[in-house]
C-alpha cells in the first residue's frame, strides 16, 4: 500500500477523486465485459482501487483531525 502521510488534504482530496472515477469506469466496463476473463481482470482492479480509496479515506480522516 502506498504511503499517503506526505500528501496535503487538497491533494488527498484529488486522489480520492481521481479513484472514484476510476472505480465509475471500471464498473461501467463490468456491465460491458463478456467473457470470465474480462470479468475477472476488471474485478481485480476494482478490487485495488477500493483498497486504494479505503487507504487515502483513512489517510485524509487522519489528516483531518489533526488539524
Amino acid at each position: 500500500m502506498a504511503d499517503y502521510s506526505t500528501l496535503s488534504l487538497a491533494e488527498l482530496d484529488d486522489r480520492i477523486a481521481v479513484v472514484r472515477d476510476n472505480i465509475r469506469q471500471l464498473i461501467e466496463q463490468a456491465a460491458a465485459a463478456s467473457g470470465e476473463r474480462n470479468e475477472e481482470r476488471v474485478s481485480e482492479r476494482l478490487e485495488q482501487q477500493n483498497a486504494e480509496l479505503d487507504a487515502l479515506s483513512k489517510a485524509r480522516d487522519a489528516r483531518s483531525v489533526r488539524r
